[in-house]
């Protein structure tokens, strides 16, 4: 959507307009600015079902961003004061009667909400529960923030934070993210909140990745380039990879965000050997992004086995076997994390994407079974890959 469609909308005519012919009116969108800190956005209103575990945490890290965070006296009671958010502790929910509690939170409140605005519903993850019922109705959370989130518009977004019992301590970054104009406006997300990992004693929450060290493949444009750039933003000294033909716009690119280029080829043979010499030249990385991702995409009937291979080398094949070798070649400091950007195709599917598909699908499952395998494998680091789930 074009800036000047945006512009146009959102003038007093063309608002007028767009209401009475059906065109969409989207929101310009809040973005966060470095300089900005760690703040969460002001005001929210906290609530918490019966015997939420939570509340307390909450209020501790409200408290130390200087959040004002309204405790809702009545779970029910009406008020017209325009806030930034809603946070609702449901860990305490034990069955499904208890759910009316959630209904009757956002019920009295979701107008009170402003453009822009976030939601938080905060549970525990099912399989931590010890009765039927509590898993039942835990489970269902999911159902509810997925649902608001499409009710929802403005820019408003709603997640889901499971948070397992003992990492009650480690809700703070996430807060300080989901609540904040550094998250980006995507709905619907359940996020697990796990047992605590080695981080820093103090964050400076200006620059959170300050001193960290991160690799991000497919970096001289597009998406890649933007993590690459968020990356910088929030302290961390990126390297930039990519093909070598692309070299001279990497290095304009790494020169951007005062970082470094790596000219190289992931499909290559040598391509894990040739990352674990630059490690040693330049030290191991505390964050790998695996972006880089090609589509040649045709009906299976008409694809050359060419296409669907070349997919499969850079798309797949490529962040499996760099993972293993910075894993295996002491690539990765302790802590570290991998983070590898799949699709929705690799859920669904997609028309004429038979090759693309598989690939992502298989992303995921490089991401569900890297740390169970490294945890056997007696890494000295802690991995916790991610995935982001994206259109491509």
């Amino acid at each position: 959507m074009s800036d000047g469609y945006l512009s146009f909308v959102n003038s007093g005519w063309g608002r007028w307009l767009a209401q009475r012919t059906g065109l969409p009116q989207p929101v310009p969108l809040q973005r966060h600015r470095e300089g900005q800190g760690g703040n969460l956005l002001n005001p929210v209103v906290l609530a918490a079902a019966p015997e939420g575990r939570l509340l307390g945490e909450l209020q501790r890290i409200f408290a130390a961003t200087d959040t004002v965070a309204a405790q809702a006296a009545s779970i029910t009671a009406p008020s017209t004061v325009k806030v930034q958010g809603l946070v609702f502790d449901a860990s305490g929910v034990a069955d499904i009667a208890q759910l009316d509690e959630l209904y009757r939170f956002f019920h009295a409140n979701v107008r009170r909400l402003t453009a822009h605005g976030r939601v938080l519903v905060l549970g525990t993850p099912p399989e931590h529960c010890k009765e039927l019922a509590q898993a039942v109705a835990q489970r269902a959370l999911e159902g509810f923030v997925r649902s608001l989130g499409k009710e929802l518009r403005r820019a408003i977004t709603v997640q889901l934070l499971y948070v397992e019992p003992g990492a009650e301590a480690e809700l703070d970054s996430s807060l300080r993210f989901f609540l904040s104009r550094r998250s980006a406006y995507v709905s619907g997300q359940v996020v697990r909140i796990g047992e605590p990992v080695e981080v820093p004693r103090h964050i400076d929450w200006q620059q959170p990745l300050g001193g960290r060290r991160a690799l991000v493949t497919g970096a001289c444009r597009g998406i890649g380039l933007a993590i690459a750039k968020v990356l910088a933003r929030e302290g961390a000294q990126v390297v930039c990879l990519d093909i070598p033909q692309s070299e001279a716009e990497l290095q304009q690119a790494a020169a951007g965000i005062k970082g470094s280029a790596l000219a190289l080829d992931i499909t290559a043979a040598n391509a894990g050997q040739r990352l674990l010499e630059f490690v040693g030249e330049h030290g191991a990385f505390d964050i790998v992004v695996h972006n880089a991702g090609i589509t040649q995409d045709k009906t299976l009937a008409k694809m050359t086995e060419a296409a669907w291979r070349n997919v499969m080398a850079v798309n797949l094949e490529a962040p499996l076997l760099l993972s293993q070798a910075l894993l295996e070649g002491q690539g990765l400091n302790p802590g570290g994390r991998i983070v590898c950007v799949s699709s929705i195709s690799g859920i669904a599917g997609n028309l004429g994407q038979s090759n693309y598909a598989t690939s992502k699908a298989g992303v995921i499952g490089l991401v569900e079974n890297l740390g169970p395998w490294r945890r056997v494998s007696r890494s000295r680091s802690t991995l916790w890959p991610r995935v982001l789930s994206k259109p491509r």
